[in-house]
């Protein structure tokens, strides 16, 4: 055997050598393998309103509908745009902009009245404690997965007065999303 070769032997693992040692070595002190938890990703509907991106967990959203006729109702809180039938159920559909600050009063989009919606303008049907309600949106963004590392609590401005349904933010590469609390939002 060259001395190169004669080298080399020491490297090498032979099967009549002990090993024990080292697969406790490579195991950890205890025995047991470290394992780094992974961050679960969870699934937010983006959407946006007056060009600004804000998300809900789209657990609370039960689906997505094209705006359809709205019925006014009189003497309503100014932030409830009216009432929709969405095959049959009578839902109320609320405009959250005066709440974030974002409009000084909503629109009018409902009643006799009222001009065509825009075309990319959506009701989202939420999930709410009193049951489902809709909120007008200028148009959806998409579906989009944030893990925890990708959250901030909101700034400590958002939390007071009339923005805190503001629970926090999200960032996903260059884009922010503001994330919302659907049942703080729909408040009066």
């Amino acid at each position: 055997m060259s001395r190169f070769a004669e080298l080399l032997d020491d490297f090498f693992y032979r099967p009549d050598e002990d090993v024990a040692g080292l697969q406790d070595f490579a195991a950890g002190s205890d025995g047991t393998q470290a394992s780094v938890p992974e961050e679960v990703p969870e699934e937010y509907l983006a959407f946006r309103l007056e060009g600004e991106c804000y998300a809900v967990p789209i657990r609370i959203v039960r689906e997505i509908s094209k705006v359809p006729p709205l019925t006014e109702i009189p003497r309503a809180e100014p932030h409830l745009l009216g009432v929709m039938n969405l095959r049959g159920e009578l839902l109320p559909v609320y405009d959250i902009k005066v709440r974030l600050r974002l409009a000084e009063r909503p629109p009018v989009v409902a009643g006799p009245e009222a001009p065509p919606p825009p075309r990319d303008a959506r009701i989202l049907v939420v999930r709410t404690e009193s049951g489902p309600a809709g909120v007008w949106v200028d148009t959806v963004a998409g579906v989009v997965k944030l893990k925890p590392s990708m959250l901030e609590p909101a700034p400590p401005g958002l939390r007071s007065g009339d923005r805190d349904c503001v629970v926090g933010i999200g960032r996903r590469g260059p884009n922010l999303y503001i994330l919302l609390d659907s049942e703080q939002a729909l408040e009066p």
